[in-house]
């Protein structure tokens, strides 16, 4: 990126001068490591601010293509765990568009014969993400393109969350539109692109000079856009022992807080009541863990050293229960003790077996200090007390 930020500062859509061309010849090549990362096209990236734009331009690009030109009130299949940016960007267009919100399981999976039977005749997309940001579960992509195909449904993915983590392939899987970010896999903040297949019609939600194929006029960020292609390239090469990594960290963070693993744990005795939300088969860099009679904003507090948050890394200023954690069918209370631990390939086992003793620590000590969980002990049965009487 530094060369791009120096000596080649130069715009990429000045076509007169080596300062332009070597700055286009360096997006270029971004634009062909992206898409290697995907097995797609190069000419099918198209370079954005990161995930949230792409995801609008996306939906609402698509939608108003297929509005203007095939079908007046198009219908559209999402989920009720889907990323803020997907599901604020369909409730805005619920007026001149027909969602279907798909319930998930108890691991946040969703269900595809109820998928196929929402297909109705002005179905126009099915928007599934490919890994959910809180609880780390992988919805079933290959099977979910298959049924689009079958029904000539554009299908939109949220892969943000894992793109350069987990294999996507957007032919095989047959996606339409996908949304990247670059942080999400170790590249610079600000910048993300979105897939676009080859044929598929959208309209920009910007207007100006027509760069990136016309869908997202506006100077380019070179620097960004290099730094994302270098990392795409990396985690390409990376992925695999990157994410046996991360999944041995995450049963390590779990078996030492269950207390199941007591070899490099100071405190072994066992934690009872350990939760863990979502799919365990699924990413293993998102662990959400739920400890009942705790809640989960005390416990951060009591682990000012420790980077956890207790939902979306977007929405964790609210202090509402989680709505991932409500769509599996969890309790305010228990969705309220969750925790998110976040584990990438710089996390150390040193920071793991750490993270987790302390945690383990708070959790009693928390636990100490409640009155429902000295019930629980005496093995009064929480659900059966009629709360009103007193």
């Amino acid at each position: 990126m530094l060369p791009y930020m120096t000596s080649s500062f130069g715009n990429m859509h000045s076509r007169t001068h080596a300062f332009g061309w070597n700055a286009e010849a360096g997006v270029e090549k971004a634009r062909a490591q992206v898409a290697g990362l995907i097995n797609s096209s190069p000419c099918e990236i198209v370079f954005t601010s990161g995930a949230t734009e792409s995801s609008n331009l996306a939906i609402k690009g698509a939608l108003n293509y297929i509005k203007k030109n095939k079908i007046k009130k198009p219908h559209v299949i999402t989920t009720q765990t889907e990323h803020k940016c997907v599901l604020e960007t369909l409730r805005e267009l619920e007026d001149e568009v027909e969602v279907t919100y798909l319930k998930v399981d108890n691991k946040g999976l969703i269900d595809l014969e109820e998928l196929k039977r929402s297909i109705k005749d002005n179905t126009a997309m099915i928007a599934v993400m490919a890994v959910n940001n809180e609880i780390g579960t992988v919805q079933p992509l290959e099977e979910i393109g298959k049924i689009a195909k079958k029904n000539n449904v554009l299908f939109f993915c949220d892969a943000a969350q894992g793109v350069g983590k987990i294999p996507i392939d957007v032919n095989k899987n047959n996606i339409s539109l996908m949304s990247i970010s670059g942080h999400k896999m170790y590249g610079p903040k600000g910048i993300g692109a979105l897939f676009v297949k080859n044929k598929v019609r959208i309209l920009p939600l910007q207007s100006g000079g027509g760069q990136e194929r016309n869908f997202r006029s506006g100077t380019n960020p070179v620097p960004l856009i290099v730094g994302l292609g270098k990392a795409a390239e990396i985690a390409k090469e990376e992925m695999k022992s990157n994410f046996e990594y991360v999944k041995m960290l995450a049963q390590k963070l779990i078996k030492i807080i269950k207390g199941n693993e007591t070899q490099e744990s100071k405190n072994d005795n066992i934690l009872p009541f350990v939760i863990r939300n979502g799919d365990e088969n699924g990413y293993p860099g998102c662990v959400n863990l739920s400890f009942p009679y705790v809640e989960g904003e005390s416990l951060l507090l009591s682990l000012p050293g420790v980077a956890l948050s207790s939902g979306s890394a977007c929405t964790s200023q609210s202090l509402e229960p989680s709505y991932v954690l409500r769509a599996l069918g969890t309790k305010d209370d228990l969705a309220h003790s969750s925790i998110r631990f976040g584990i990438g390939k710089f996390t150390t086992e040193e920071e793991v077996v750490e993270t987790a003793e302390k945690v383990k620590e708070s959790v009693t000590k928390l636990r100490e200090m409640s009155p429902l969980y000295e019930m629980v002990k005496e093995g009064i049965n929480l659900d059966e007390i009629n709360w009103g009487d007193n």
